[in-house]
């Protein structure tokens, strides 16, 4: 051993933390989460606080940092050391965001250069030293120290003696410290954890690199002979009726094993009645004539017609174990939760206790803006109950195992959950699989985590990790955990097709057809909608066992999830497709504060972190402070266990079905509202009947006796919980939908009286006109670019002419704008053609007047952003059809090199002070031509300040397409506008180029004056950020449109 460095951090003359062969020493098996309790009564609460044995070592540790390991010295973990002049930081935390170092953010790429194992000279080191007095009634006992987690590799010392360490930093490493430490005194407990190690290049999981010890640390204390493990699982019959509790406890024993030991097992249902007549008892098994089951006591449990464990009915029971002493003494008990279910792959379908469920899933990463990765159990309860609020039903623990607390949350509150291994070798994606020096650290971690996890109802699948190519280190991995759990089959996405190529560069005989041994279901991420139907209906593809459901799709970045309701009718209508994970739950941006206090949020690159990724790491369906996006609603929408259509033509009765597969519907109740052209003329409830899984049921509505005066009517449908949940309160919204009623319900409105021209030139200086119509004052100038003013008594309303619009801020799916290597996306052909710098030059101004039209002014124009004169030609007419009316009419035509616009529209500038926004359209929120199954029309309220949509990197927003009106109101006056077809539109104190040139938040200045854009057609968001490009229906293909717009102001 090098006289340099410390106790266990080399080996011969290896680094230990750059050997992957060496993956830990002294660590414990590993075992399920469980805690030791004196009694049954207590063990039965799986409360640990409430035993004797447990101690949180949670809170304020002294803290050093070395630039590297190598700089350690004993003093550093010695017991006698003076640390007064130490710091002190929280544990759990990350030391980047508690004044040491700052967080890296890279995807893909390394952050650094090293080839594996190696890693930089430059490497911090954390040292962690907490003083911990052992209760003097631990005498006696064993005492084990747990640390849930570490980035990312810890080194473990007591009282300045070298215990052990260990790698993998999503999961657990305790360590037996009995023989290190002093009953009843003041013990030194020295954690060093070095931030770059071997370990490192299988962590490469798209987050930020942190550092430190991010999950709680504690004690526990057990008898010299006590329960090492339980393995318990729930298992159902062929017919899914009864059930079968297949229980193994494992006992540890201080030396050789004893003969006469016994385990009393009691299972107790999620009522806490006892489900056993008696506790049943078995010996443990102690010579070695049973190798196999030598320390093992099996149990296989009959329990007739158990309550099932589902998602949607997420029943618990629970095992208590108690370790009884070939005297009779009860030594130990320890409790888990168990849930009766089943989980099988078979004819194209995932199958839950016989039903195959439809996965509304979610990727979800540990993040928090100032925790980082340390979350607490708060952050994760309010991640699980948003969930379930947003009916999400599943979720990828991405790209490792969560802390346990999570995955008890999912149990209780019923989320599906994929547990993936902690692995992603992303930067050597093909290497490391391959390679024999990293077996073992491969198995290792599928390992560790099965036995971890093993008795969590809610985990379904076992991953075997992300983005790290098919090698034979991942087939071992399979091979292990098949035969270590029989109950879940396995995910892994690299195993279904040729490593490195894209879908469209793939040499398929039949899509999606590879990796049936390290992979049960086919997981592709963010393949196309076309490639979906091309795995769905090819009747000679070989593979007719597994389905397919998506391990990534719809990448949330920014403003997203566009064509998410095409993705849902081919789950509803196509055998096979099963649903999908959305990438992904939450923007990874950090806080931090500007100079006056106010906060915002980075992403890569901001803390001077090179290379970086940029915002790419903020792509969640929530914000960073979990506030949801829009695109979260849309998914809400689609996910909802409701559907509801209209099966009378008078519009007398709806049909109502229930999407679960195993809760009915009667915790539901159900209102409505009728709206008669978007305002609502009356309301009530529905009589709800309690409609069970999968079936449909007609349920009556009195129409009204008299017509309905009106152009449309629709009938909103809202359906609320009626009762408090574990996870939602009553009154909480769970579906909606919008039913267009038929024009058998409605008489027309009478006709307005014909409008009359009614104008007065009040002066005219060449082509120059000043115009007064009712309280209108207008000036049209052609060297202003026509109508550049409307005024009412005297106050500015409209203080610009109309210009071409064909710019949106980038969307992060448009481009995202901090990369290079963008020209293949919609922003680099956007670019090209020059849509970001368009100028303007007026071709000709005409004015004409006559009896029949009144007066008509007309501006054509050019406009390009290339010198290339013939890429937009367009026009607009005012006229002046009645007493204080303008009517705006334009044409715009694009040239034949311009093509695949982000928008098609006028953009007016309107005064300040008109902050208060309504309109007839599609709404409350944001909506796009391929995001809007989650808006409905209807007259709707907010404000332009309101109508901003904070994206952490800004772009655009705030779009509401089909509308037929809209106006805006000072408290004075209000602006309408109303157009003779649907158009989209969106209002704004900010300018495209303001959000264009923006890198943050902080960067926005509002103006004063409302930028009113309205289109005439606008392309669909997508999800070509990490994914598929808008489809065709969405994009803008035509080469003429037009606009006419009434304009009044009252």
């Amino acid at each position: 051993m090098s006289q340099s460095l410390l106790p266990l951090l080399s080996f011969g003359a290896a680094n230990t933390w750059t050997s992957p062969e060496l993956l830990c020493a002294a660590r414990l098996p590993m075992r399920a989460t469980a805690y030791p309790f004196p009694d049954a009564e207590t063990a039965r609460t799986l409360d640990r606080e409430k035993s004797p044995w447990f101690q949180l070592l949670n809170g304020q540790w002294n803290f050093k940092m070395v630039d590297r390991p190598e700089l350690l010295k004993e003093a550093d973990v010695a017991v006698e050391t003076d640390r007064e002049d130490w710091d002190n930081v929280a544990v759990p935390g990350n030391w980047t965001l508690q004044g040491y170092g700052a967080p890296h953010y890279t995807n893909v790429q390394m952050p650094f250069n090293d080839e594996p194992p190696t890693v930089p000279k430059e490497n911090p080191t954390g040292v962690y030293v907490r003083e911990v007095r052992i209760p003097r009634d631990w005498k006696g006992r064993r005492i084990v120290i747990h640390f849930g987690g570490a980035e990312s590799v810890l080194f473990l010392y007591v009282n300045g003696k070298a215990v052990g360490f260990g790698k993998d930093c999503r999961l657990p490493s305790e360590f037996d410290i009995t023989d290190f430490v002093k009953i009843g005194r003041s013990n030194t407990i020295a954690a060093v954890v070095v931030k770059w190690s071997d370990a490192t290049f299988l962590e490469d999981q798209d987050q930020w690199w942190m550092g430190g010890l991010h999950r709680e640390v504690y004690l526990y204390s057990t008898a010299p002979v006590y329960i090492a493990d339980v393995f318990a699982k729930g298992k159902l019959d062929e017919e899914y009726e009864d059930g079968l509790l297949d229980l193994t406890v494992r006992a540890g024993f201080p030396g050789s094993p004893e003969v006469g030991w016994k385990v009393a097992v009691q299972l107790f249902d999620p009522k806490g009645k006892t489900v056993l007549k008696k506790a049943t008892e078995k010996e443990i098994p102690a010579d070695r004539s049973g190798v196999i089951d030598r320390l093992l006591a099996r149990f296989s449990l009959p329990v007739r017609k158990p309550l099932q464990w589902s998602a949607e009915i997420p029943n618990l029971y629970t095992v208590v174990a108690t370790l009884i002493s070939p005297a009779g003494e009860k030594v130990e008990v320890t409790s888990t939760r168990v849930g009766f279910r089943s989980v099988e792959v078979r004819d194209r379908q995932l199958l839950v206790n016989g039903k195959c469920v439809l996965i509304h899933g979610v990727n979800r990463h540990d993040h928090h803006d100032t925790l980082g990765k340390a979350l607490d159990r708060e952050t994760m309860r309010l991640d699980a109950l948003m969930m379930k609020q947003f009916n999400v039903n599943a979720v990828r623990c991405s790209h490792y195992p969560n802390d346990p607390y999570w995955l008890d949350l999912c149990d209780e509150l019923g989320l599906y959950v994929i547990d993936e291994a902690d692995l992603e070798a992303h930067g050597y994606y093909h290497q490391l699989g391959h390679e024999s020096r990293w077996a073992t650290a491969f198995l290792d971690r599928a390992v560790r985590m099965v036995e971890r996890d093993k008795n969590h109802a809610s985990v379904i699948l076992w991953s075997l990790g992300n983005e790290t190519a098919l090698g034979p280190n991942q087939e071992g991995m399979a091979g292990w955990v098949r035969g270590r759990d029989e109950t879940r089959p396995l995910h892994y996405e690299p195993g279904i097709w040729i490593q490195g190529l894209w879908e469209e560069q793939h040499p398929w005989t039949h899509i999606y057809a590879m990796g049936d041994r390290a992979t049960d279901i086919v997981c592709p991420m963010y393949p196309s909608l076309d490639n979906l139907l091309k795995w769905a209906t090819d009747p000679t593809h070989p593979d007719q066992r597994r389905p397919l459901i998506m391990c990534e799709y719809s990448h949330a970045m920014g403003n997203s999830n566009g064509g998410l309701a095409d993705y849902y009718k081919l789950f509803e209508t196509i055998p096979g497709l099963q649903g999908g994970f959305i990438w992904e739950w939450i923007d990874h941006g950090i806080r931090q504060k500007t100079a006056d206090g106010t906060d915002y949020w980075v992403y890569g690159g901001d803390f001077g972190d090179t290379p970086n990724d940029a915002n790419f790491v903020c792509d969640g369906m929530v914000w960073p402070d979990r506030n949801p996006h829009p695109g979260l609603f849309e998914f809400k929408k689609l996910a909802q266990p409701v559907g509801v259509k209209l099966i009378d033509s008078r519009g007398l009765a709806i049909e109502v079905t229930n999407k679960n597969d195993f809760r009915s519907l009667g915790w539901l109740e159900c209102e409505w509202e009728l709206l008669v052209d978007g305002v609502v003329s009356g309301t009530g409830k529905f009589r709800l009947p309690d409609i069970t899984p999968h079936s449909s049921a007609k349920v009556p509505w009195k129409a009204p006796a008299k017509k309905l005066v009106g152009e449309k009517a629709s009938l909103l449908v809202r359906f609320y919980s009626r009762v408090d949940t574990d996870w939602c309160g009553k009154g909480h919204l769970v579906a909606w939908d919008s039913l267009a009623l038929p024009g058998s319900l409605l008489t027309q409105p009478k006709a307005a009286p014909a409008l009359v021209p009614s104008f007065e030139i009040t002066k005219r200086t060449g082509d120059r006109f000043e115009v007064r119509t009712g309280d209108l004052d207008l000036i049209l100038d052609p060297a202003e670019g026509g109508l550049s003013l409307i005024r009412v008594h005297g106050e500015d309303v409209l203080t610009a002419a109309p210009q071409l619009n064909v710019w949106r801020a980038p969307t992060d799916n448009d481009g995202i704008k901090l990369w290079t290597g963008q020209d293949g996306k919609p922003l680099g052909r956007y670019k090209a053609q020059g849509l970001d710098k368009v100028v303007t030059r007026l071709v000709s101004s005409t004015f004409r007047q006559s009896k029949d039209t009144g007066a008509v002014w007309t501006y054509r124009f050019e406009s390009t952003g290339r010198e290339k004169w013939d890429d937009f030609s367009w026009s607009y007419r005012v006229s002046l059809p009645g007493e204080g009316v303008v009517r705006i009419s334009a044409q715009i035509e694009t040239g034949k090199e311009i093509s695949d616009l982000p928008r098609v529209g006028l953009l007016f500038r309107v005064a300040p002070g008109f902050e208060d926004l309504s309109w007839l359209g599609l709404g409350p929120l944001e909506n796009y031509p391929d995001r809007q199954a989650s808006s409905w029309e209807a007259v709707h309220q907010s404000t332009v300040t309101n109508e901003y949509v904070p994206y952490v990197m800004p772009q655009e927003h705030g779009l509401k397409c089909d509308t037929r009106w809209i106006a805006l109101n000072n408290g004075e006056n209000e602006l309408r506008v109303t157009s003779a077809a649907p158009i989209a539109f969106s209002a704004s104190h900010l300018h495209a180029q303001d959000l264009t040139e923006a890198k943050h938040t902080i960067d926005l200045v509002p103006r004063d004056e409302v930028w009113l854009s309205i289109d005439a057609a606008h392309r669909g968001l997508g999800t070509a950020s990490c994914g598929p490009d808008t489809t065709e229906p969405y994009r803008i293909k035509a080469k003429r449109f037009a606009l006419d717009l009434q304009w009044t102001v009252s």
